[in-house]
């Protein structure tokens, strides 16, 4: 017999949701999560978005009090990180062992580990990172308050976070390698409106130069192939996202994927493999948005308890 009826990888809104809904459909439910609660979330500013979340919190407080509400209905928490999941064909234990050389067994997984920003790989993006060079606007804005930052991308977050720095600054330079943001339009709007904000289309970043910390950007026009060098403070890159889907592309465990490493799954959330469902934005399709995690976790733990009971 396993130790626990449900496993949860990761502890983002997907899975801090899945882990309330288990632990109130009476399972026994443990998440794991190698950092602290929240993923993604953490790293927005306001939460303006959410439905019936009038009074917009931030995405820390909004992520603690799913973790919170999660706890209060008996799910366990767990710091850790997961190194591998493997299934015997002639079992229905899913067994996911830890980098501590320590397992847990249980009757189902649901797999929420989310995405990690894309890099640009690009000479100097490493060697930057961390002094001048960022990911989270909301991390490390207040550095450079007053200073000249470019913003990489083209998406929701591109334009979320470069909105969140023309509050610290009136120098955000938002460049994007197309000629069209494909964001949602209100918050492109708002983005173009910004009078902090310029926006450079049909532009990317070719090197990231520096001593200490960076001091310009090579830049080159998508069109034209003229190349610009360009000062600057800080480079915020909001390039995509890559899918934490390593864990089920393994030998031990090969669940069917996208083209660009997503994990598939149907209407339930299930994967091709029973007993393991995914979650949030490491599922193929998703639209990526805090309260599309919090349904595919939802649906993922309601799926999972009916698969546990049916075993």
């Amino acid at each position: 017999m396993p130790d626990l009826d449900l496993i949860i990888i990761g502890a983002g809104p997907a899975g801090l949701t899945a882990a309330q809904y288990g632990a109130r459909a009476n399972l026994k439910v443990l998440v794991i999560e190698q950092l602290s609660s929240g993923g993604q979330a953490l790293a927005i500013d306001i939460l303006e978005n959410y439905p019936g979340n009038i009074e917009q919190k931030s995405g820390f407080d909004f992520a603690m009090d799913l973790h919170k509400q999660a706890e209060s209905f008996g799910a366990a928490f767990l710091t850790n990180s997961v190194s591998s999941i493997n299934k015997k064909k002639e079992e229905n234990t899913f067994t996911v062992n830890l980098t501590d050389g320590t397992a847990r067994t249980a009757s189902a997984v649901i797999l929420a580990t989310g995405a990690k920003p894309r890099f640009l790989d690009v000479p100097g993006e490493k060697e930057f990172s961390g002094r001048g060079v960022s990911y989270c606007a909301t991390c490390d804005g207040n550095f450079f308050r007053n200073k000249k930052i470019f913003v990489v991308g083209g998406g929701d977050a591109a334009c979320d976070e470069a909105r969140y720095l023309a509050r610290l600054t009136d120098k955000v330079i938002l460049i994007h390698r197309r000629d069209s943001f494909r964001a949602q339009k209100a918050l492109v709007e708002r983005t173009l409106n910004n009078p902090n904000i310029t926006v450079r289309y049909n532009t990317v970043i070719k090197e990231i130069k520096g001593e200490q910390k960076v001091k310009s950007v090579v830049l080159a026009d998508t069109v034209t192939d003229k190349i610009t060098e360009e000062e600057t403070d800080a480079v915020f890159v909001f390039a995509g996202t890559v899918p934490q889907s390593f864990l089920v592309n393994a030998d031990g465990l090969k669940a069917q994927l996208d083209e660009n490493g997503y994990v598939i799954t149907d209407q339930k959330m299930a994967t091709n493999i029973k007993g393991l469902f995914a979650a949030g934005d490491v599922r193929s399709g998703a639209f990526r948005q805090v309260v599309t995690a919090a349904a595919d976790g939802a649906t993922a733990a309601h799926n999972a308890a009916g698969y546990i009971d049916a075993l």
